[in-house]
C-alpha cells in the first residue's frame, strides 16, 4: 500500500452501536486476493443505465470489488470527478436516491445541478422532455433522472446524447437500487461473486412485494437471475395471484430457477436466507402499502442466518425491533448505496485511470 493512500485511509466503515448485532460486513471480503477487472468495468463508459438486465454478472460483481474498496478508502484526494457535472433530475419525490447520487458526486469532486422538484422545471409548463434533454446536453456531463412516468427515460433520450442514469421511472426499474441491494449481498457473502457458484444451489430468496408495479422489487429479481447459480428457489410474497407481468415472467421461464408465489409470508419465512421486504407500490399517480400478511418483527420465526434488505423508506411492515438484530443487513445496504453509486459514476464516465494504485489496497 503506498504511503499516500494509507495516509487517507478513513477509519474504519461505522459499526453498529455497541448494544446492536445488526450486520456490517467487512468490505475487503470481497476484494481481498481478487483483483479487480477494468476492462470489464470500461464496458460501461459512456453507456445509459436503464435497467437491472444490462448488466453482465461480471459487471455487478466488477462493480461491487470497486464499492468496496471505495468504502475502504479516502477517495477525495485524488479528485476523479474533477470538472464533471452531473444533473440530478428528479421529477418524483426522493431523499435516499437523489442525496446518495449527490454525495457520490461531491465526494469525487463533481458538481452536481440539482433538480429536487420537477414543478420548477419546464415541464411544469407543458415542455417536453425530448427538449429538456436537448438542453442538458449543453449543461451537464450525466443525467440522473426520477420521474413519475415509466416512459419518461424514452422520452428524454430522444435528444440527450449525454449519459443518463434511470433512478426510478414510475412502475419501471430502479437499476442502481438493485446494484446497491447486491452490494449489501455480495458483502454478507462474498462467494456469490464467483462464477458458476462454488457452494452449488443453496440459498432460498424471498422477495416481498409485486414486481409487475413495484420498481426496486422488480429490478432486484431481475438483477438476482444473474446469480441463479446460488440460489435454488425464489418465493413471490404477493397479494397478488400474477404479480411479475409479462417481461419478468419471461426472464423468470428463461433462467435456470425454481419459483413460487405465496400470499402470506408467515407461511415460508422460517424456510428463507435472504429476504427483500418493500413497504410501497407506485401505482399511476399514487402508493398503496400492504397488508398485514406482510409484515415482521423480532418474534417471526426467522432462520437463525437469515438476512433482511430493504430499500427504505419502510412503514410498518418491518418492525424497528429488528434493527438490533443479526437480520438487519437494510442498514447496511443503505449505508453502502454511495459506494456502489461511485464506482458506477466512475466507470460510466470514464474516470477510473484518475484512481490511485487500487491493487496495492489490502485489508
Amino acid at each position: 500500500m503506498s504511503e499516500e493512500i494509507e495516509e487517507n485511509r478513513q477509519t474504519p466503515f461505522l459499526e453498529p452501536p455497541l448494544d446492536s448485532e445488526a450486520v456490517r460486513p467487512e468490505p475487503s471480503d470481497l476484494f481481498h486476493n481478487n483483483p479487480i477487472n477494468f476492462e470489464v468495468l470500461q464496458e460501461l463508459e459512456g453507456v445509459n443505465i436503464l435497467e437491472a438486465t444490462q448488466f453482465s454478472f461480471e459487471q455487478i460483481t466488477e462493480l461491487c470489488k470497486l464499492a468496496a474498496i471505495l468504502e475502504k478508502i479516502e477517495v477525495w484526494p485524488y479528485h476523479p470527478l474533477d470538472g464533471k457535472i452531473a444533473v440530478t433530475a428528479f421529477f418524483e419525490a426522493s431523499t435516499r436516491t437523489r442525496i446518495s447520487f449527490e454525495s457520490s458526486v461531491l465526494r469525487l469532486g463533481g458538481k452536481v445541478i440539482s433538480i429536487a422538484d420537477g414543478t420548477t422545471t419546464g415541464q411544469a409548463k407543458g415542455e417536453s422532455l425530448s427538449d429538456i434533454g436537448e438542453m442538458f446536453n449543453a449543461y451537464a456531463d450525466i443525467v440522473i433522472m426520477r420521474h413519475t412516468e415509466t416512459e419518461a427515460p424514452d422520452q428524454i433520450l430522444e435528444n440527450l446524447r449525454i449519459p443518463l442514469i434511470n433512478a426510478g421511472n414510475g412502475s419501471g426499474e430502479h437499476p442502481t437500487q438493485a446494484l446497491a441491494d447486491w452490494y449489501a449481498l455480495l458483502k454478507w457473502n462474498p462467494s456469490l461473486a464467483v462464477y458458476p457458484g462454488t457452494g452449488g444451489k443453496n440459498l432460498h430468496l424471498g422477495i416481498l412485494g409485486t414486481p409487475g408495479s413495484m420498481r426496486a422489487v422488480k429490478s432486484f429479481l431481475l438483477m438476482a437471475l444473474q446469480f441463479s447459480s446460488h440460489i435454488k428457489k425464489v418465493t413471490i410474497i404477493s397479494e397478488m395471484a400474477d404479480p411479475f407481468g409479462e417481461d419478468v415472467i419471461g426472464h423468470l421461464r428463461n433462467a435456470d430457477i425454481v419459483y413460487e408465489v405465496k400470499n402470506d409470508i408467515q407461511e415460508t419465512v422460517a424456510d428463507l436466507d435472504i429476504i427483500y421486504m418493500n413497504s410501497i407500490a407506485f401505482l399511476g399517480d399514487s402508493y398503496r402499502s400492504l397488508g398485514a400478511r406482510y409484515k415482521l418483527d423480532a418474534n417471526s420465526p426467522l432462520r437463525e442466518q437469515a438476512v433482511i434488505l430493504h430499500p427504505l423508506a419502510r412503514l410498518d411492515e418491518l418492525d424497528k425491533s429488528l434493527d438490533r438484530t443479526p437480520h438487519n443487513l437494510y442498514f447496511s445496504q443503505a449505508h453502502g448505496a454511495v459506494f456502489i453509486r461511485q464506482a458506477l459514476l466512475l466507470s460510466v464516465l470514464g474516470r477510473l485511470d484518475t484512481l490511485p494504485d487500487l491493487e496495492s489496497i489490502k485489508p
